[in-house]
């Protein structure tokens, strides 16, 4: 059975910084690309940032102040947040394309989500 496990949440000051992990885990043959999403409160899930074989992408909401990285080796993948403001709280999910062992194709998947709130 493939997980996947946010980590890293929790609470800070506008102008803060946190960082999240995201760690697949399981009989895992191969990660494709992963995502982080965010959904607050009364709104939909919207995509923050992707990377794919070492290529990152940002919604422009959060470039420049975020920046999402992996370490294929241990199937983890982070989210460095900087600069955070007030309307960037939101739950986060982690998504990862996965191909787990024994399985003809990958499939997504998603992490239970971590809060972050950003308040003074």
């Amino acid at each position: 059975q493939v997980q996947l496990v946010e980590s890293g949440g929790g609470l800070v000051q506008p102008g803060g910084s946190l960082r999240l992990s995201c760690a697949a885990s399981g009989s895992i043959f191969r990660v494709y690309t992963m995502a982080w999403y965010r959904q607050a409160p009364g709104k939909q899930r919207e995509l923050v940032a992707t990377i794919t074989s070492g290529y990152p992408n940002y919604a422009d909401s959060v470039k420049g102040r975020f920046t999402i990285s992996r370490d294929n080796a241990k199937n983890t993948m982070y989210l460095q947040m900087n600069s955070l403001k007030p309307e960037d709280t939101a739950v986060y999910f982690c998504n990862a394309n996965v191909h787990a062992v024994g399985d003809p194709t990958p499939t997504g998947r998603w992490g239970q989500g971590t809060q972050v709130t950003v308040s003074s």
